[in-house]
């Protein structure tokens, strides 16, 4: 078997550490960043090795976010304790994307309305169902979780989404939900939804701005969500 060269014996300004250090967090590849978690190798596998694996088994970060501890361990080097800095630094990351949320940033665009809850949605296994309440001047007041489904199914009744508007003082509302397959093309049962709930906010006197849809990027498909307002499912 070929030994892989252990970090530690690698020239100074090829250690991820030390490049990290020099050239910046963006100058490293993601088996670098990864490496760099997981500290140490095993005998006759550095920690770079273990990273590649890793991220060979799991496909991508995403994938490898989703990973249980026990999948983790399933690759050969990964213990518990690699398992848990692994575990540890992606619900730090998915934590700080909820932080971002309390600044109540302006949500006028369904660019933002993406950019809020991505991180958020791309781990969900199943859809689920998210309503962002809105001011009078379009800032956030928060994100309530409404529902969560099946792989392509979820139901949502208008009761749920608008008590916690009320409850809030929303002037407004935008609804989201992902699509786990990766397509944010909208079903039948996304638009049927979007217009009952759409109603319901007229009667209410709660506006519906949008309904957004998030997915994945591919080489095809540039933008990873679609507006069901763009589309034209909204009435005039």
């Amino acid at each position: 078997m070929t030994t892989n060269p252990r970090i530690k014996d690698m020239a100074a300004k090829d250690r991820p550490r030390e490049r990290l250090a020099a050239d910046g967090a963006e100058a490293l590849s993601n088996a670098d960043l990864v490496a760099i978690l997981l500290r140490t190798g095993m005998k006759g596998y550095s920690a770079i090795h273990i990273a590649q694996q890793l991220l060979a088994r799991f496909g991508t970060l995403e994938e490898l976010a989703r990973a249980s501890l026990d999948q983790l361990r399933q690759v050969k080097g990964v213990g518990r304790d690699k398992a848990i800095a692994l575990k540890s630094a992606f619900t730090l990351a998915q934590r700080m994307a909820r932080e971002l949320q309390q600044e109540a940033p302006v949500l006028d665009t369904p660019e933002r309305i993406a950019d809020l809850l991505r991180e958020e949605n791309r781990l969900y296994d199943v859809e689920h169902f998210q309503a962002v309440l809105l001011n009078t001047r379009r800032k956030l007041i928060r994100v309530e979780q409404i529902s969560q489904g099946t792989l392509d199914t979820i139901l949502v009744h208008p009761r749920e989404v608008f008590k916690l508007a009320i409850a809030a003082n929303a002037s407004a509302v935008v609804l989201v939900h992902n699509h786990p397959s990766g397509d944010p093309t909208p079903s039948e049962a996304d638009i049927k939804v979007t217009r009952d709930l759409i109603r319901a906010g007229h009667l209410l006197k709660i506006e519906v701005l949008d309904h957004v849809i998030i997915g994945k990027r591919t080489a095809e498909r540039a933008k990873d969500f679609l507006s069901l307002r763009e589309l034209g499912y909204f009435y005039t």
